[in-house]
């Protein structure tokens, strides 16, 4: 599915590209095909303590609290010593969305699997009509799961997230994903300054874009809808790291075609 168009709407007099999120600067060739020895989801706080809660309905969705403060202390402190990030560049392809941090990401469907199982999120997206994520039941999540950090003066700049095709499953059907989920390890308890996600809203002819900000919490997921219903969204600067920075996992939520 094509990305949608973006007007000339940058900073500095830049003109801002588009980049579907599931285009990657590390080839797809390149993309890890092997299971990591990811550290235990626990502890998690049962699914009857976790709630979704709507920052813009159908759109945006929120679970505060989705890791524990310890849970994502063990992650960021493994994802250090475990995996090695790549720098995007400063100056993207044509037609790209500038984006300046560090990545790593890996095809482990065991992984997406268990995130999907242990952490409670199975549960948490049923309490929701089929509507909500797509008009079908949730599979589970995209076994391409990616992590980001992005240090003091990172960024990423305002951009659409793109619908991603695949077969899913044991035996495998055609699939695609809907929403986007993102899982902040870090946050302003990390002193974290900036980094914020932020949405814009269409403007029209009688009315002004408006913003709707995500900040940064620690162990806080976010739900958005990706693909041709995506709103424009950023990954706002990181002005102080913390001397940890802003460590984000990403997958998507996946439905049959």
């Amino acid at each position: 599915m094509p990305p949608k168009k973006l007007p000339a709407v940058g900073k500095k007099g830049g003109k801002t590209a588009v980049v579907p999120v599931n285009s990657t600067f590390i080839p797809e060739d390149n993309v890890k095909q092997a299971q990591l020895q990811w550290p235990a989801i626990s502890p998690v706080l049962p699914p009857s303590d976790l709630e979704l809660e709507e920052v813009l309905p159908g759109q945006i969705i929120i679970i505060p609290r989705f890791f524990t403060q310890t849970l994502c202390k063990t992650y960021v402190h493994w994802l250090q010593k475990s995996v090695q990030m790549i720098t995007t560049p400063g100056k993207p392809q044509k037609g790209y969305a500038v984006r300046v941090n560090d990545r790593f990401q890996i095809h482990d469907a065991a992984f997406a699997e268990r995130l999907w199982l242990t952490s409670g999120l199975k549960e948490i997206v049923a309490r929701e009509p089929v509507e909500t994520w797509g008009g079908k039941e949730v599979l589970g999540l995209n076994p391409r799961i990616r992590i980001y950090r992005y240090s003091a003066g990172q960024f990423f700049d305002k951009h659409y997230d793109d619908t991603d095709q695949l077969s899913f499953g044991n035996p495998p059907v055609a699939a695609r994903t809907t929403w986007t989920l993102l899982i902040y390890l870090t946050g302003v308890q990390d002193g974290v300054v900036g980094g914020e996600t932020v949405f814009y809203t269409e403007a029209t002819k009688t009315k002004k874009s408006e913003e709707m900000v995500v900040n940064l919490e620690r162990g806080l997921a976010v739900l958005h809808k990706h693909g041709k219903d995506c709103m424009l969204h950023e990954g706002r600067l990181v002005e102080k790291d913390g001397g940890v920075g802003k460590w984000v996992l990403r997958s998507d939520l996946v439905i049959a075609r």
